[in-house]
């Protein structure tokens, strides 16, 4: 469900893969990089589609380069794959975040922003405002915010690999949905990103 010669194209023309251009010059040790030698590195190196895909979940763009699928003119059976495929990219595309590692999410910066400044704030309440008698209270409540915190992380990191794990389950999924339809599934590529326009 991901198009390797969008993919392909984005790496060679648009900025923001451009360390991804670099690590695959560096693999290729060579400097303005055709596509199908694009195509070839990618294949041969999967941490490098690897990176592309978690850049485009780190900026919000979907590695989903699939569009609903068109169940005119196939049978009852077929319609209701087109269904569930259908049913199947809209519940992939809201599960995509969860392909991030937690350690580079959004929730877990959330949650370190979150920490200092309470930080900040129990600092402000002791010296600023010179409650001093009540410093004790003022660094449990620290104390206790960073306990909930850390208990809230885990949780976090649990729900990221769970959906991630029920994610993967649903591609392979789908992927063996649309190789037993009698369709070509290229005519329904995305080939462009509006985001890069």
């Amino acid at each position: 469900m991901i198009s390797m010669q969008r993919v392909a194209h984005e790496i060679k023309n648009v900025g923001l893969y451009d360390l991804i251009l670099q690590d695959i010059q560096k693999v290729l040790r060579k400097e303005g990089v055709k596509t199908d030698e694009i195509l070839d590195a990618l294949d041969r190196h999967p941490e490098i589609l690897r990176d592309y895909k978690q850049t485009n979940v780190e900026y919000n763009l979907s590695n989903i380069h699939l569009k609903d699928l068109d169940s005119d003119g196939l049978s009852g059976l077929d319609k209701e794959k087109v269904a569930t495929i259908n049913r199947n990219l809209a519940t992939l595309r809201g599960l995509e975040k969860y392909t991030l590692d937690f350690e580079h999410s959004s929730t877990l910066v959330l949650i370190f922003s979150i920490e200092f400044l309470v930080l900040f704030s129990a600092q402000y309440f002791v010296i600023l405002l010179n409650l001093k008698e009540w410093q004790w209270q003022i660094y449990g409540f620290f104390a206790l915010s960073i306990v909930a915190a850390f208990f809230y992380a885990k949780k976090q990191q649990k729900l990221y690999s769970d959906n991630a794990k029920i994610f993967e389950q649903l591609y392979q999924q789908t992927e063996r949905l649309l190789d037993e339809l009698p369709i070509d599934k290229t005519a329904y590529y995305i080939d462009e990103c509006e985001e890069h326009i």
